[in-house]
């Protein structure tokens, strides 16, 4: 029994770029989630959990990121997908080095997919303690339109889920936007 006490709670915290231009990486949604999870959560007791960082990539329907970009070659397309991960990579190392400033332990990786379904898939096979993941807060009309990954999450989730909510100084004019 000791040594399931000591062992560290697990929290998923679902990750995403943001969508607003020139707003180079993590979406306001994601510093929401990984910050209060810090404050709340963690506190003073770093060694007693483990952060797990999941980024999931959506695909264009139809494959094409960058309509103003010119394919030519089998090149461009493999630059392409080489740009997204590096993208990926690039937010997940943020998280993970922050995580790593501080003391707590973490891992991160990237799929790519619808990131509701990839995000309770992961949860049923990780099984995280807690998954954490951003809110933009949208309103009953936006959220016919867009949909929101928090809802689902916390509907099929097989974990207790927590969703935090942007700041309303943090809401872009648009709130679709994060």
């Amino acid at each position: 029994m000791e040594g399931a006490e000591s062992e560290a709670t697990r929290i998923m915290i679902a990750v995403n770029e943001s969508s607003i231009k020139g707003y180079p990486h993590a979406s306001i949604s994601s510093h929401g989630a990984f910050d209060w999870t810090l404050r709340k959560i963690v506190r003073s007791n770093p060694s007693g959990f483990k952060l797990l960082f999941l980024h999931v990539q959506v695909p264009d329907e139809d494959g094409f990121d960058d309509m103003d970009s010119i394919y030519a070659s089998p090149e461009d397309f493999r630059d392409m997908k080489h740009r997204d991960k590096s993208r990926g990579l690039h937010l997940l190392e943020y998280f993970v080095g922050r995580s790593h400033e501080i003391g707590v332990p973490s891992e991160a990786w990237i799929k790519r997919g619808d990131p509701k379904e990839v995000i309770c898939h992961e949860v049923k096979r990780v099984q995280p303690d807690l998954l954490v993941v951003g809110s933009r807060g949208l309103g009953p009309f936006q959220r016919v339109f867009v949909g929101t990954v928090s809802e689902f999450c916390v509907k099929h989730a097989d974990c207790p889920v927590v969703t935090i909510k942007r700041k309303e100084d943090e809401t872009p004019s648009d709130p679709v936007d994060d």
